[in-house]
């Protein structure tokens, strides 16, 4: 007999699947998430989270590449550093390149001043030297 975990493992992996669609990887806080929610019956909430983003990511005029670019601006904006290099990979996974992302982080310079901006190319400088590097960015691809 399956215990509770196990029969709700394909509702999580379901979830897993949506982040490794516009993220190209799992990030290490959603794993920490979804263990928590199995552990505790909370799987439900977890799901409603990844339909929201799911819908506002893909039932979206302005696409995958650019909600990654934007989400990745946004987040420079509020000086969220392990968000921001999530979405700046997501960008990268949605057809965006080094230009691209350069490009929101001059931009963040005018909207969120030099903090952003430089939290922008701090985060490109890494992005690239981990892509050099392989996977890693505590996100899993599995």
């Amino acid at each position: 007999m399956r215990t509770p975990e196990e029969a709700l493992a394909p509702r999580a992996e379901a979830v897993r699947d949506r982040y490794r669609a516009t993220l190209g990887a799992v990030p290490a806080g959603v794993e920490a998430r979804l263990r928590l929610a199995l552990a505790h019956g909370r799987l439900h909430t977890e799901e409603a989270v990844s339909e929201l983003r799911h819908i506002v990511l893909t039932d979206n005029a302005l696409g995958g590449r650019v909600q990654q670019l934007v989400h990745f601006g946004q987040l420079l904006a509020l000086g969220r550093a392990d968000p921001a290099r999530i979405h700046a990979r997501g960008a990268l996974h949605a057809g965006a390149d080094i230009a691209d992302l350069v490009g929101v982080a001059e931009t963040s310079l005018l909207t969120a001043g030099v903090p952003a901006y430089a939290l922008g190319i701090e985060t490109i400088v890494e992005l690239t030297r981990a892509e050099a590097a392989g996977p890693a960015w505590g996100v899993s691809s599995k």
